[in-house]
Formats: structure tokens, sequence, C-alpha cells
């Protein structure tokens, strides 16, 4: 897996940070893929830079299975129609953790960040074109698809940091 930049952790959270990634790094590279693994790496930033961190108890094991099923929830990581694909029941397997501890450490980090279903924050690049919660913008109070939009809107949304790109402008292969 690719360390483009790595994030910026607290020296007290480091030694977690690099166990949790390591473990990461296992499972997408056999299993996941590199999005998954940059999209973990940002959320186990995250949780080494809260105050207090709470990444300080529990075993890194659990950690990244947390943090891979969070991320899961959001991006469909468990329907077979969505690809990469992978079983709850395959990913406690690959832990070695039982799908409600899994379930649980997953529920607190989507709790402590309000991480939701098509959460535009942890959506996966690949996905943000099919996710439709990335692409709502308000307009003069009415809540409309920034895509359907004039390009100055689109313009606006854009650098406003509102939407990932200016839909009017990606060039499609």
């Amino acid at each position: 897996m690719n360390n483009k930049k790595l994030p910026n952790v607290p020296e007290v959270t480091q030694d977690q940070f690099t166990e949790i990634m390591s473990v990461v790094k296992n499972l997408c590279k056999k299993n996941l893929n590199e999005e998954y693994y940059e999209l973990a790496q940002e959320l186990t930033a995250k949780l080494a830079r809260k105050r207090p961190s709470p990444l300080l108890s529990g075993r890194p094991n659990t950690w990244a299975a947390g943090i891979i099923h969070a991320l899961g929830m959001v991006n469909f990581l468990f329907d077979k129609s969505q690809a990469p694909y992978l079983s709850s029941k395959d990913l406690s397997e690959w832990f070695g953790l039982s799908q409600n501890t899994i379930g649980a450490k997953s529920k607190s980090i989507r709790d402590m960040f309000k991480i939701r279903q098509f959460d535009p924050r942890w959506t996966l690049p690949s996905n943000l074109d099919n996710n439709p919660m990335v692409w709502m913008i308000m307009v003069n109070g009415f809540i409309i698809d920034a895509r359907r939009a004039t390009y100055q809107i689109q313009e606006q949304a854009y650098n406003a940091g509102i939407i990932p790109y200016i839909p009017a402008n990606k060039v499609t292969v």
C-alpha cells in the first residue's frame, strides 16, 4: 500500500497508529484495495488525534476491525453486488474476532464521528459518482442535485468545498 503522505499523529499514539495500520494494510492488500487503506489511515489518524485518544485502550486488532467495518458500512462492503465485497463473517474470521465485537467497535467509531451510510466524508473515491449524498446541495432554500445544476452553481459549490469536483468538467473514460 502506498504511503503518499502520512497523516499527522501525536507521538503518544504513534505506536498504536502504526500497529493498527499494519493490520489494516495486510487486510487491504489481500481482500480490499488502496482506497480502503487510505480512508482507514485517515480515520485511524482522527482516532489517534482525539483527546483522550480511544486507541490508548483496547487491542490494535480490534480497532483495525472496527475501523474497516465502519468504513464498510458507509461503502456497502457487505453487499455482494458491490466491489470490493467482503462478508461480515469473512471479516470476523480474518480478524479472529466475533461479529458482535467488531460491530460494537464499529458502532462506537461511527457514533464518535457521526458516520452514517452514504457519508460523503468516508465514501471511497471510486464511489463518489454513485453517492447521492455527495451531490445534494441547497440553493435558495431548495435541495437539488448539483449534477443537474447550472455550471455557475456547480462552480460555486465546488469553490465552497461542498462538492468534490465540477461535474460539467469531469472527463469520463
